[in-house]
């Protein structure tokens, strides 16, 4: 909003006074202390040993590695909510490097992506360009907040000595499985030795040795931790690429671009991440990240216990089974129909060709037969989104497929339909359908008039007649009814023997198994995208696939003419992608000699996703100029390795948004546990310790059509807000350039300083939480750095004032309480109460007047080091210090004087306050029982009542019964 200057507003004697603390003196400190950092290499951290090896009595101190989460260097470069964690973590660092850590704290770039590639594609300019240009200036802005980063190891995603590694622990997650009996990731060439012994069989029977190249390539892709399958996808004609779930609106369509999104089948790179699923569940337990973060992640695994049961499918269609996951066995004695998912393999399988006799006209979807009705049905499920077809308030749709499958407990014959609300990816893409447990199911059965039978007896007095039912009755506390064959009963059970028995009854006769499922999917790990790391992988002439030795990487992205993916009409789902690498035709067929002579191969044209260089980029930052191997293990030992607290090892303070709960920090987890198991970290757990920062917000202000108007011309008039002559609406929100409410850090540093932004930013309320900008506040913190400045230095001569005497006690008290607080606040992550400590006791030296005693004075300093550190080095330095503010021990309060010399208790007659008394914080109960008593006041309240009852709470309270 329009205003006049505060900072000039805060200061209107700045010419008389030529050494006072202003915007101007705040550059000129900043930058030189900048300029000094980087040349002395301030904040580098060294390593146990190595090309980054330093002192060995730095390392010999406790470690601490601090991270943010990697930025992404876009083209508007930042706005000022974007450096709250950046701030947060150094001024943790700089706190952990006071107190006598070897601090590891340093920044990297995500810098593969598609807003890059796309306005490569919309200007022709390559990614690498536009990207380093906005690294180079984002750099510039952090920079210019001070911020103490390691820049030796500093590097970018799309550095080929970075993605070099990135291709290499692709290909040690392509040439491994999970072997569940271990428990852990182990090479392929071990199971290969398993097939070639006879140790494992080889399914259907016959020998390994009689198998093709290509059948043995077929049956490996069966373990493989990273393999290649027909799955469903979510494709984008208009975009030209498949997208993750989470790339996908709830409506349908692509997050980026807002195109239609379809559900197809594409040949795909993919993680077995699900093999990792109890793991990732367990291992949770032993992180210290918030609770919220852990709840996300449990819900997204998804663990479930049931049991697998197989449907014969009858009716002269075929002879197959449909086998479903249910977590409620104890309910197949009510299960009336089933339902496959639209993208099922069985579909195509079981539908009939034509109506089966009795087939009700709702079931039919008013098509001729069911061939044309189960086809027409699967394109009008593939235009949609999974969050869109399991929306609870939707229309229940769905169309019989004309075949019918038998329920195994009792030989009911029951039709089979196929509906959108069932999805491929979780359990086995059927259900049985217990509609009077389940209410989706009881909404299906009533659209498509189907019966619903009572088998779980209702507690709410509704009965067992459905006929009547609203809804659906689902409870784990209620006996089973209506469940009984010549073999088995479950009438009269409570829930959990119910499934206990019936589950043991089914694995007797062989039609289903107990077991345990899981709502996580493998991790589709294809785009088809020119910015992004190159698959290490050829294919021979017979289709087999082959990862590139070590040798031949980095596999580096060639140039290409056009940076675009053929784009489709954005209607037409019966399109396939066309990569942009696929028109590279010199570089994707290739002769190699991968250790069996020079042969034909062809590359893999899809590119990796654009969050592959995330997984694992905490262990680069530990050694990132080693071209020898991923990390020096004494060095991932040193800084990541478990220890007391931390068993499974990891960055000690992980900081950065929510959004990545279930995305980057879920895939991080699962590639640090493969490298844990293939024995090349010791850390089975990326990051222990997770903060999440809240958002600052800005208000966003509308016109009457509802488009952003910027925020700094708007102005305020009687309670309403105007912009060019017309009335706008406030709302608190998001900042960003397209809300025209952005404001740069470099606007603040320009009118303030960089230590007086990151002053306000810590200030403005506890870290976890979101909070709205007020630049009008930021003047705040302005002035306390005013303030503190003429505690030390004459405005108008520029000499030192403090004076080399002892404080006296009140100062002292003050002070020490100031030094405890702050230090506790500091390691809590509480830096908004830290700064109000400083203030208090910067304050208290203001109202006492005179000079500052030099002991206080430098320990205010420091205590202000981690939040302002510019103007601590000026500072320090003034007050006679050669060395670095940074490497400063922090002041340790002492006991005696943090301890209250006196506090006030609260005297009560009856509940009533008659007196304060001042009495020692260590008075006993006893003692101040007597106090109070025999106090001049007190006596005089009583007037000679008698005294009763004498509550004590000492040192605060005597509260006196009478009468």
């Amino acid at each position: 909003m329009s205003e006049t200057n505060p900072a000039a507003a805060a200061d209107p004697s700045a010419n008389a006074a030529p050494h006072r603390y202003t915007a101007a003196m705040a550059a000129d400190i900043e930058a030189r202390w900048q300029d000094f950092w980087d040349a002395e290499g301030t904040y580098a951290a060294p390593n146990p040993t190595g090309e980054l090896a330093g002192d060995p009595a730095v390392v010999a101190r406790p470690k601490k590695f601090i991270m943010d989460m990697f930025p992404y260097p876009s083209g508007a470069g930042l706005h000022v909510g974007h450096p709250l964690g950046y701030i947060s973590t150094d001024v943790y660092a700089r706190f952990q490097r006071m107190t006598g850590h070897n601090v590891l704290h340093t920044l990297g770039f995500d810098a593969f992506g598609l807003p890059a590639e796309q306005y490569a594609v919309q200007t022709g300019t390559h990614p690498r360009v536009s990207t380093e240009a906005n690294m180079e200036n984002m750099k510039a802005q952090l920079r210019r907040l001070g911020l103490g980063h390691d820049k030796r190891r500093s590097f970018a995603t799309i550095d080929p000595e970075y993605y070099k590694w990135t291709q290499w622990i692709f290909v040690q997650i392509f040439e491994s499985w999970y072997d569940e009996e271990a428990g852990k990731a182990r090479p392929i060439p071990e199971l290969v030795a398993q097939f070639e012994s006879g140790e494992r069989a080889v399914p259907g029977g016959g020998s390994w040795q009689a198998l093709s190249a290509a059948e043995r390539a077929d049956l490996l892709g069966e373990y493989r931790l990273a393999y290649a399958s027909e799955a469903p996808v979510n494709w984008c004609p208009g975009l030209g690429t498949v997208l993750a779930n989470e790339e996908v609106t709830a409506d349908g369509r692509s997050e980026r671009g807002n195109f239609p999104v379809f559900k197809t089948k594409l040949r795909q790179w993919n993680m077995r991440i699900t093999a990792y699923a109890d793991r990732l569940l367990d291992d949770l337990e032993e992180l210290d990240w918030p609770e919220a973060i852990k709840l996300q992640q449990r819900n997204w695994i998804g663990r479930s216990e049931g049991a697998r049961v197989d449907f014969p499918v009858s009716g002269g269609v075929a002879e197959d089974r449909i086998t479903v996951f249910t977590t409620r066995p104890d309910t197949l004695f009510g299960a009336t129909y089933m339902v496959l998912a639209p993208e099922h393999p069985l579909v195509e399988k079981i539908t009939a060709a034509a109506w089966p006799e009795g087939t009700h006209d709702v079931w039919t979807g008013g098509h001729a037969n069911p061939v044309d009705a189960v086809a027409a049905y699967r394109a009008q499920a593939g235009a949609k989104s999974d969050v869109e077809r399991q929306a609870e308030a939707k229309e229940k749709s769905g169309v019989f497929t004309g075949a019918y499958a038998v329920n195994p407990v009792n030989g009911a014959r029951i039709p089979v339909f196929i509906a959108d609300y069932v999805l491929m990816g979780y359990g086995t893409g059927a259900i049985m359908a217990v509609p009077a447990g389940d209410q989706r199911d009881f909404e299906f059965a009533r659209a498509f008039e189907l019966p619903i039978t009572c088998v779980v007896e209702p507690t709410d007095g509704r009965g067992t007649d459905t006929a009547a039912w609203e809804d659906a009755f689902a409870s784990y506390d209620a006996k089973i009814v209506n469940s009984a064959n010549d073999e088995i009963s479950l009438d009269g059970l409570p829930v959990a023997e119910a499934k206990a028995r019936i589950t043991e009854w089914l694995e007797r006769k062989g039609i289903g198994q107990g077991t345990v499922n899981f709502r996580l999917r493998d991790w589709l790990f294809s785009r088809q995208r020119y910015w992004g790391e190159p698959f290490p992988i050829v294919y021979d002439e017979d289709g087999v696939a082959h990862a590139l030795p070590e040798s031949m990487l980095p596999l580096e992205l060639p140039e290409v003419d056009d940076y675009s993916p053929r784009t489709f009409d954005p209607d037409d789902a019966d399109t396939q992608p066309e990569p942009p690498l696929s028109r590279k035709q010199d570089w994707v067929d290739v002769t190699l000699d991968l250790g069996d002579g020079p042969k034909k191969y062809r590359r893999e044209t899809n590119t990796m996703p654009n969050w592959a260089g995330s997984c694992w980029y905490e262990l680069r930052y530990l050694d990132p100029r080693n071209t020898d191997r991923l990390v020096d293990p004494e060095i991932e030992k040193y800084w990541m390795g478990p220890r007391e607290g931390q068993p499974h090892g990891g960055v000690d303070l992980y900081v950065g948004g929510a959004e990545h709960a279930v995305l980057h920090l879920l895939y991080a987890r699962f590639w640090s546990k493969v490298l844990f198991d293939l024995g090349h970290v010791s850390s089975a757990e990326p990051f222990h310790k997770l903060f999440n920062q809240g958002m600052i917000q800005a208000y966003v202000y509308r016109d009457k059509r509802g488009f952003p108007v910027p925020a700094a011309e708007v102005e305020e008039r009687d309670g309403a807000y105007w912009y060019g002559g017309e009335k706008v609406s406030r709302l608190l929100g998001k900042m960003g350039k397209s809300l025209k409410n952005a404001v740069t850090p470099d606007e603040i540093c320009e009118e303030y300083g960089a230590d007086t932004l990151r002053l306000y930013e810590m200030a403005m309320g506890p870290l976890d939480v979101s909070r709205p900008w007020d630049t009008r506040a930021v003047v705040g913190q302005f002035r306390l750095l005013q303030r503190l400045w003429r505690n030390v230095v004459d405005e108008t001569s520029g000499a030192v004032t403090v004076v080399d005497s002892e404080p006296d006690e009140a100062t002292l008290r003050a002070l020490h309480k100031a030094i405890d607080g702050v230090r506790g606040d500091l390691e809590g992550l509480r830096f908004n109460t830290a700064i109000a400590k400083i203030t208090e006791l910067n304050n208290h030296l203001t109202k006492a007047g005179g000079p500052v005693s030099r002991p206080v004075a430098e320990a205010l300093v420091l205590l202000i080091a981690p939040l302002a550190p510019h103007v601590a080095e000026e500072l320090w330095r003034k007050l006679g210090h050669t060395s670095s503010v940074v490497h400063e021990d922090l002041p340790v309060a002492d006991p005696a004087y943090v301890v209250d010399e006196a506090v006030t208790c609260v005297v009560q007659i009856k509940g009533k306050v008659k007196a304060r008394l001042e009495v020692s914080p260590a008075i006993s109960e006893a003692e101040l029982e007597k106090v109070a008593l025999a106090d001049e006041t007190v006596v005089k309240a009583l007037d000679g009542a008698v005294v009763r009852k004498v509550i004590v709470r000492a040192p605060k309270l005597v509260n006196i019964v009478t009468g």
